[in-house]
C-alpha cells in the first residue's frame, strides 16, 4: 500500500515509505492459530447434549475474544503504521480507526541513534531513535534494514543542511555597552 500523495508538499519527494518488520506479525498469527485450534478440540471434545453446547459457546467466546485484541488487532495496527522519508521530513502514521500523524522536519533533528537486540539484528531489524530540537523524540520500533535506514537519514538530514545553510554561522552584532549609574556595565538594545 503506498502512501498517500496528497499528504506530500507540491515539491516534496518520496525517499522512503517503510512498514514495522516482519516480525511484529508472528505473534498474532500464532495467537490466531492456537484459538482456531483450541476451538476446533473443544467443539470435536466435548459431548453434544446441552451441558456441551455451553462450554462450546463460552470457549468459542473467549477464543473469538483473543483473536480479536491479540490476533486481529496487532496486525490491523502493523498495517496500519506507516514510516515515511521524504527529502524535507520524516512522517510517522499510525491508527486503525482514529489517525495520527508527526511530522518531524529534518531541519530539526538533533540526534539519531540506533539499537538492536539480539534478536533483531538477527532479524535485520531495530529500534531507530530520532531526537529534535525541543526535546522531542521520535521511536520507529522495528524498523527492517535499520543500518541502512540511519545511514540514509544522515544522508537526508546532511543534503537538507546543504541546501538550506543555517543562518547560525553568521554572528550577532555585538551589543554596546553603557555603565549605568553604579558603575556596572549594561547591555542595550536599539
Amino acid at each position: 500500500m503506498a502512501f498517500p500523495d496528497d499528504v506530500l508538499a507540491p515539491e516534496e519527494e518520496l525517499v522512503l515509505h517503510l512498514r514495522p518488520h516482519w516480525k511484529a506479525g508472528v505473534l498474532p498469527i500464532v495467537v490466531l492459530v492456537f484459538t482456531l485450534t483450541l476451538f476446533i478440540v473443544v467443539w470435536v471434545v466435548l459431548p453434544d447434549n446441552n451441558g456441551g453446547w455451553i462450554g462450546i459457546w463460552v470457549v468459542g467466546l473467549l477464543c473469538l475474544f483473543f483473536a480479536v485484541t491479540r490476533g486481529i488487532r496487532p496486525l490491523l495496527v502493523w498495517r496500519c503504521t506507516h514510516y515515511v522519508f521524504t527529502d524535507e521530513r520524516l512522517l510517522l502514521q499510525d491508527g486503525v480507526i482514529a489517525r495520527e500523524r508527526r511530522d518531524v522536519p529534518l531541519a530539526r533533528v538533533n540526534d539519531h541513534a540506533m539499537s538492536q537486540s539480539l534478536l533483531e539484528r538477527l532479524l535485520g531489524c531495530g529500534t531507530l531513535r530520532v531526537d529534535s530540537i525541543g526535546d522531542q523524540v521520535a521511536v520507529l520500533e522495528s524498523i527492517p534494514h535499520v543500518e541502512q535506514v540511519q545511514t540514509m537519514l544522515y544522508e537526508l538530514i546532511d543534503a537538507d543542511r546543504a541546501l538550506h545553510p543555517d543562518d547560525d554561522d553568521e554572528q550577532e552584532p555585538e551589543l554596546p555597552v553603557q555603565p549605568d549609574r553604579r558603575g556596572l556595565r549594561r547591555f542595550s538594545k536599539k
